[in-house]
């Protein structure tokens, strides 16, 4: 069995240098690549210094985080181009969040907006991060249906409906990690009305440690543990889940 994590955070001060040794973990795992969701430009350096040391196993994305917007947005989305000789291999984690960030609101969909553009000229997915502005999301992609863009919901926790809206946009997939292993997530519920052929296996690390492992750091070692739990749900063995995620993340990343 191979897995691939399609949202971690490698380069993040949690790992301090010891990201070398979560990529061996990773593999010695079954978790063969990883995708590094970029933020913004404080560990970009050392995101894709890290991608290039593990050439074919962790590859990095561009993009600038929702709750790193401000009024330099454009500036920030303006540098993310002269990244892209680096191989980046879509543009995320990008989105709108307003649960903490409804205050910049207006400057997080400009900024959107501006990086699916750059995803339309680059032919990248994008990768997703959305909190609390479902409908306004909703809104940007009716905007943006003749961008044919294509992507994921990074940690997806919201309804069986939603993907379902989604579904109207193109190719469109959820990325599931950690929370799904929580005792009573309602999440469990929605994704067994979601098709495998539609999820990606993330971690989010260091964030969101699946159970048993909750409130320690999370590593892409942890995926076979979402992965086990995804299958007890689908009714199907965890080599059909490692199958089947891994062909999705190939296609959508193509990687």
């Amino acid at each position: 069995m191979e897995f691939v994590d399609t949202h971690t955070h490698l380069a993040d001060e949690a790992f301090a240098g010891e990201g070398d040794a979560a990529v061996q973990r990773a593999v010695d795992a079954g978790v063969t690549r990883m995708i590094q969701a970029d933020t913004c430009r404080t560990e970009r350096e050392a995101m894709y210094a890290l991608s290039e040391r593990h050439p074919g196993t962790v590859f990095s994305m561009l993009g600038l985080y929702p709750g790193y917007v401000g009024p330099d947005w454009q500036d920030e989305v303006s540098a993310l181009r002269g990244w892209r000789s680096r191989g980046p291999v879509a543009i995320g984690e990008i989105g709108l969040d307003y649960h903490y960030g409804a205050d910049t609101a207006e400057l997080q969909k400009e900024a959107l907006m501006a990086q699916f553009e750059l995803a339309r000229d680059w032919d990248l997915p994008v990768n997703i991060h959305l909190r609390d502005a479902t409908e306004d999301w909703f809104a940007i992609m009716e905007k943006c249906r003749g961008m044919h863009l294509r992507g994921n919901l990074h940690a997806f926790s919201a309804s069986a409906e939603v993907f379902g809206r989604m579904q109207r946009y193109g190719e469109w997939y959820v990325g599931i990690g950690g929370v799904l292993t929580f005792k009573k997530a309602r999440l469990a519920v929605d994704v067994e009305r979601i098709p495998l052929e539609r999820i990606l296996l993330e971690t989010d690390s260091p964030y969101l440690a699946p159970t048993p492992l909750r409130g320690t750091r999370n590593e892409s070692a942890n995926i076979p543990i979402i992965a086990a739990r995804l299958a007890e749900i689908k009714g199907v063995t965890v080599e059909e889940v490692a199958r089947i995620t891994t062909s999705n993340a190939q296609k959508l990343f193509d990687i």
